[in-house]
């Protein structure tokens, strides 16, 4: 309903019955334009929810909510997110050069793990991390990652609920502060066991052991053969990876 800002003014408290009671906005007019609204208090969420037909997604990049909003937002979103340090992080399609990296040293862990305990999974698959000494855990989807700890970590709606052994990022300009810092530390607080970050500007992969939620051993590979310190005998060609 429209009223004019002097008829808000005097009678304030009809309008305001009207937002909370009727459930309905009230738009306020002055000289004949419209000047404000009044509506309904809703949450971030249920703000969400109900304007879906917006690009509202984007609202909420680096926008700090709850573990548990955030789980209810990303059972209905289409954007891709991930949830650090309470923040909502937007995830940007990957580009070509990306997923060529990321198709090799796949066809690597495939052949490697293939009749073994553990599996490779690509992106996009939510893996949540419970850090150390954090009471939310962080909602992240690693481009590749070892599962070694399936059967027991399926819950009933068919999500992974389980820590990785071992993860890989592939860095993009974008991502490079997230990758290497942020997710460095989430990895290392929540139990995985070993980190491999993919540059192909510098055309490097470096790999981070944990051991008690700390580094234990780190490697930077530019020219020889990547070699996983967990798994003995993993190898990856940085020659065959980043080729052009």
């Amino acid at each position: 309903m429209d009223a004019t800002a002097t008829e808000v003014k005097n009678n304030f408290g009809k309008y305001l019955e009207e937002v909370m009671v009727q459930d309905k906005d009230v738009v306020i007019t002055r000289n004949g334009k419209k000047v404000a609204r009044l509506t309904p208090y809703v949450t971030d969420v249920e703000r969400y929810f109900t304007t879906r037909e917006n690009p509202v997604d984007y609202v909420y990049g680096h926008k700090k909510i709850s573990y548990e909003e955030y789980n209810i937002m990303n059972e209905t979103s289409r954007q891709r997110t991930e949830y650090i340090n309470g923040e909502v992080r937007l995830m940007s399609s990957p580009n070509v050069m990306h997923q060529m990296l990321l198709n090799k040293i796949n066809n690597t862990f495939q052949t490697w793990f293939q009749d073994k305990p553990c599996q490779p999974f690509l992106a996009p698959l939510d893996v949540h991390l419970k850090k150390k000494d954090f009471k939310d855990p962080d909602v992240v989807q690693p481009d590749l990652l070892i599962v070694c700890d399936l059967e027991k970590e399926v819950n009933e709606k068919g999500r992974y609920t389980g820590t990785p052994t071992l993860v890989v990022e592939i860095v993009s300009e974008s991502s490079r502060s997230k990758d290497m810092v942020d997710k460095l530390n989430a990895y290392m607080l929540s139990g995985v066991k070993e980190y491999w970050i993919v540059d192909s500007k510098y055309n490097k992969i470096i790999v981070y052991e944990f051991n008690n939620h700390e580094v234990d051993r780190m490697n930077v590979f530019e020219s020889e053969t990547c070699k996983s310190f967990f798994f003995e005998g993993l190898t990856v060609s940085i020659e065959n990876v980043f080729e052009k």
